[in-house]
């Protein structure tokens, strides 16, 4: 049976016989040498991959090739049914299913709505930004690790088996073009 859980490393030279390959991990010490690693891994054939660090790194996006976030109009729009929600449930209330004459006022005085109209706007808003940014991250997932150490005092750059131009020794040659401190193929233990 697969251990999904905890891949094994085998050495970059030679072919690994435990397994289908997810991909080729290239490890560095510095952050900086990470940085340029991934702007050439950027403007190489590559596609699927990504690089993994202890710490976020400024301008890392943007080394990767990574254009901005779609969970802002996510915001935006469950905002917008937020205030949307709370002006409808209001002036329903008050001027169909409940009227009240309040102080001589009329029966849809919306200023008296804004704190509400306000207080769903962010509301649904963040409650749904939350969730969704959760569900894109996958957080929901069992994560694939690469190397336990990454979250300790790692830098890597992962080029996936999934990616269309893999090729286990290409992706090696070109690792090693990088001049990392280590290359490791990462596959499924039997």
């Amino acid at each position: 049976m697969a251990d999904t859980e905890n891949p094994q490393p085998s050495q970059a030279g030679a072919e690994p016989d435990d397994g289908p390959i997810h991909g080729v991990a290239a490890f560095f010490n510095r952050p900086d040498d990470l940085m340029s690693a991934a702007r050439k891994t950027r403007d190489s054939e590559y596609e699927a991959f990504d690089a993994y660090s202890p710490f976020p790194i400024h301008g890392m996006d943007e080394a990767m090739g990574l254009g901005r976030s779609w969970i802002p109009w996510v915001t935006f729009f469950a905002g917008l049914a937020g205030f949307l929600a709370a002006n409808a449930l209001q002036f329903g209330m008050m001027t169909f299913d409940w009227p009240m004459n309040i102080g001589g006022k009329p029966f849809a005085p919306w200023p008296s709505f804004v704190p509400i109209m306000f207080e769903l706007t962010v509301l649904i808003g963040g409650l749904t930004t939350a969730i969704v940014m959760l569900v894109a991250a996958g957080c929901f997932q069992k994560p694939f690790i690469i190397d336990r150490d990454i979250t300790n005092d790692r830098f890597a750059l992962w080029i996936s088996a999934e990616d269309a131009d893999f090729e286990r020794d290409e992706v090696v040659d070109y690792l090693e073009s990088l001049q990392p401190v280590e290359i490791r193929t990462i596959s499924e233990s039997r």
